[in-house]
């Protein structure tokens, strides 16, 4: 695959992932490589991932626990005190080897150790190679409200190897492939129908290179989120609130990112089809598709309050108004729309149907 080249660094694939690291690290001298891993990726990946290392270097491996319940500060605070503990100084580098919650939590702990040192994010999820490990987003969680610390800042590269992917349950590709559907939605229409289509992991491995080209088109033209990038949270602003719901009750099976963003595009089309007149017929589209490919979640009242109160938390919030991105068209999104208060209990009672 092509690399693609973004505002400061580059997204490279595969042999030629492995060739720009190995010409990096030669060139740059860091004091000590270190690298973040979480117990599946340190057992399943980091072999492989070290066996394409030229180089006579020194290795630290820093282990953290997987699961966006431990993506928060006390797992920053332990990852900054073993880089202090093993020598890191200025002129060190971390390499993040993992999903989305370990390369969001590593590129913000390598922001801010010593004021910022380098990183490169090396995706091993679905999720994280089209979306998380792509824009400069580094954060972690506030108790279940998500992404809520964090800085934007750009890593030295992104190494993308699909092999990586053979190493996952069918659950986390899912929760992958809907952030890969949202490029269509919001992007392009012909994507859209091709990702339709796409039920095994081979035939997503063939549109990873096209999503993450969308996602850096939109990031390039607004790398700070002011206007044009907040098309990238179709879904998100209700899926984040439903994620975090599930996350801190004890009485509901934890859902993944994906998942809940999935209930997401279908709570916000139809919030699209009643305020910027997306068709009804594409609406139907996008919830029997997303309903096709993800099981249907229940939703008791009491849940869809708490919902509900969780958006106020949203990054895209201003002022006190929860701001929407929605759909007049698939391809066609428009951004920072307030929604009046009664249509969010017949979005959800038209997910139920």
């Amino acid at each position: 695959m092509e690399s693609i080249i973004s505002d400061s660094y580059a997204v490279h694939f595969n042999e030629n992932a492995f060739n720009s690291l190995n010409a990096h690290l030669a060139k740059k001298a860091y004091s000590i490589i270190f690298i973040l891993v979480d117990e599946n990726t340190h057992e399943l990946c980091l072999p492989q991932f070290m066996a394409e290392i030229n180089g006579d270097y020194q290795f630290e491996i820093i282990e953290i626990e997987s699961g966006e319940v431990n993506k928060n500060i006390e797992t920053c605070v332990g990852v900054w005190e073993a880089l202090s503990e093993l020598g890191a100084d200025r002129k060190s580098i971390l390499l993040n080897l993992g999903g989305g919650v370990l390369t969001d939590l590593g590129g913000f702990v390598a922001s801010t150790f010593k004021r910022g040192i380098d990183f490169i994010n090396v995706p091993t999820t679905l999720l994280s190679m089209v979306d998380a490990s792509v824009g400069g987003k580094t954060g972690v969680d506030l108790g279940s409200l998500k992404n809520q610390i964090g800085v934007i800042n750009q890593p030295i590269m992104v190494l993308v190897i699909p092999d990586f992917l053979n190493t996952l349950d069918n659950r986390q590709v899912r929760s992958g492939f809907a952030e890969m559907l949202k490029h269509g939605l919001i992007q392009d229409k012909l994507y859209w129908e091709a990702l339709k289509h796409a039920e095994s992991l081979e035939d997503m491995k063939k549109h990873i290179l096209s999503s993450i080209k969308i996602k850096n088109n939109v990031v390039l033209q607004d790398p700070t989120e002011q206007n044009i990038r907040k098309i990238l949270n179709y879904g998100h602003t209700l899926g984040h609130a439903i994620e975090s719901y599930f996350l801190e009750n004890d009485s509901k099976e934890t859902l993944l990112h994906g998942e809940a963003i999935a209930i997401g595009m279908i709570l916000e089309g139809y919030l699209s089809n009643k305020l910027t007149n997306l068709p009804f017929a594409t609406l139907e589209d996008i919830k029997t598709t997303f309903l096709s490919k993800y099981e249907k979640v229940e939703f008791l009242e009491e849940d869809f309050e708490n919902i509900l109160k969780l958006m106020k938390y949203d990054k895209k919030n201003s002022h006190g108004k929860v701001n929407f991105v929605l759909l007049k068209e698939i391809g066609n999104p428009v951004f920072d729309i307030e929604i009046p208060v009664e249509l969010f209990a017949k979005a959800f009672a038209y997910y139920k149907v």
